[in-house]
């Protein structure tokens, strides 16, 4: 079956009857026009040639400037050990011919933010006697383009055609092709470059794209099938860019190295249990291959009962932690304070940790002159408390409402004690510490019995009522007091300031102890 070739009117055209390469040895190749009259070529003069506008070197058959009379089937006749025969249909499309840019097409295709290089077909042996190679030029949109980018974009995609520029014989010939490249997203790709001679193992992720680029040396970039990839299975792999798995050549004429880029559109599980090579297969270099294998990423995520497991027992430390602070709040903030030091500033300007006062209680739940004295003393002297009582410490002659207030005024803390059967402050006088509390954001405790008195008039009842409401009440029940309602004064009570941090020390270790 003919090979069918595309042309442009006034450009030049080589065949090549085999390798792309110009001599042949001792063998002889003929070359023939088919026509009505048989014409061999192969044997015709300079002269004739140059009249017809073709060459004849060995192995290549170069049409200089092809123009209608140049259509045609053409065959060629290899003499050698083994006999060659190939057949040619040249069509030759006028310059402004749709159809030639769509029959003489290169596509490219490359990825998003990626590097790209546009390769120019060369279809020009290297070996072609006294034809000399010149510039490339590359154009967009009838505008020059530059042939590499860096970091390829969308706006680079686009219909790319390169034009090279021979010297023969003093007059300049062009080679014109049509390379429409199309810009990917990158969607995983993964690519990397090796060496025949060095084979890795690649881990990929099935159903992303790999790109493994495959490089070495070449004399020329005409040489472009001595670069090719295998499968382990002995296939070889296809050039059709629509296949799942495919291979695509290049060459950089800068660096003088071909590549062998081979493609996985999306990995499976078919090509990781294959082996694929690339080898160098070459007269000028020694055959050298390197075998890739792909192995699938393995990605480590968090087990989710693990993490279900997690979050309950951060989830019970949590409520563990609350309940044993709701429950234990007294004896750690105790602890925090008379240990650790832990304690408000003493910076206020009061003179008193707490004013002791106490208020009628007319049942026999009240505190007795000997327990309001015990109580005194032990705030005193076991907790280090400096107390303002109203019977010792308020000086005689002052009206009774006034030496109140002036107590609170140099009090951090009002505890109001009930006492029974000594007669307590009027209501008159309790509503008026009950305002004196809120103007000055004093602090109140307010000591209650276990019995209720029911038996005191409205008025002063709904005084009582005021300042339980206002203050912070801890129940007496009785001497001794239990470890319980020592703990609940002393957590309502600001920190001693005399107290030494030894003393304190001691004394917390006593309390635990009762």
């Amino acid at each position: 079956m003919a090979k069918e070739k595309y042309v442009k009117a006034g450009d030049m055209l080589v065949l090549y009857c085999g390798k792309k390469q110009c001599k042949n040895g001792d063998s002889v190749t003929v070359w023939k026009k088919d026509t009505d009259q048989e014409t061999f070529l192969f044997n015709t003069s300079a002269a004739e040639q140059k009249h017809m506008g073709i060459l004849v070197f060995g192995n290549c058959f170069v049409i200089l400037n092809a123009s209608a009379n140049h259509q045609g089937n053409y065959s060629c006749d290899s003499r050698r050990k083994t006999s060659r025969h190939m057949e040619f249909m040249v069509t030759v499309y006028t310059a402004q011919s749709k159809q030639y840019e769509e029959r003489n097409q290169y596509p490219i295709t490359c990825y998003k933010q990626h590097s790209c290089t546009l390769n120019c077909p060369h279809d020009l042996a290297e070996d072609a006697p006294n034809i000399i190679k010149r510039s490339i030029m590359w154009h967009k949109d009838g505008k020059t383009s530059p042939s590499y980018f860096p970091s390829v974009e969308d706006k680079d995609s686009g219909v790319y055609t390169c034009k090279r520029s021979c010297l023969y014989a003093g007059q300049m010939y062009n080679m014109t092709f049509t390379v429409p490249l199309t810009v990917k997203e990158d969607r995983g790709k993964y690519s990397k470059i090796i060496s025949p001679k060095h084979g890795q193992v690649f881990q990929v992720e099935l159903g992303k794209t790999v790109v493994i680029d495959c490089e070495a040396p070449t004399n020329s970039c005409s040489n472009l099938d001595d670069l090719f990839w295998m499968s382990n299975d002995g296939d070889f792999v296809v050039e059709n860019e629509t296949s799942q798995v495919f291979y695509k050549s290049s060459c950089n004429q800068d660096t003088n190295k071909i590549r062998a880029s081979l493609v996985f559109r999306n990995v499976s599980e078919k090509d990781l249990s294959k082996n694929y090579t690339c080898k160098l297969q070459t007269s000028n270099f020694k055959h050298k291959h390197a075998t890739i294998n792909l192995t699938q990423i393995t990605r480590h995520f968090p087990s989710y009962t693990s993490l279900a497991v997690c979050v309950a027992v951060i989830s019970v430390v949590m409520v563990v932690t609350v309940v044993i602070y709701v429950k234990f709040k007294v004896d750690i903030i105790l602890f925090l304070r008379d240990t650790l030091g832990c304690r408000r500033s003493s910076s206020d300007g009061k003179n008193y940790d707490a004013f002791l006062m106490c208020y009628k209680s007319i049942t026999n739940g009240g505190l007795n002159e000997d327990d309001r004295k015990w109580l005194e003393t032990t705030l005193e002297e076991r907790f280090g408390y400096n107390l303002c009582c109203y019977d010792r410490d308020v000086l005689p002659g002052k009206a009774v409402a006034e030496a109140v207030l002036d107590c609170i005024e140099q009090s951090r803390t009002v505890v109001l004690v009930p006492s029974s059967p000594d007669p307590g402050p009027e209501s008159s006088l309790l509503s008026a510490i009950h305002a004196a509390l809120v103007e000055r954001q004093t602090r109140l405790i307010f000591i209650i019995t276990e019995q209720a008195d029911a038996s005191m008039s409205d008025s002063f009842a709904e005084a009582l009522h005021l300042l339980s409401e206002a203050g912070d009440c801890v129940t007496w029940n009785g001497r001794p007091a239990p470890r319980s309602f020592w703990k609940q004064l002393r957590y309502h009570l600001p920190a001693p300031r005399r107290a030494s941090q030894m003393h304190l020390l001691l004394q917390t270790n006593q309390d635990f102890s009762l």
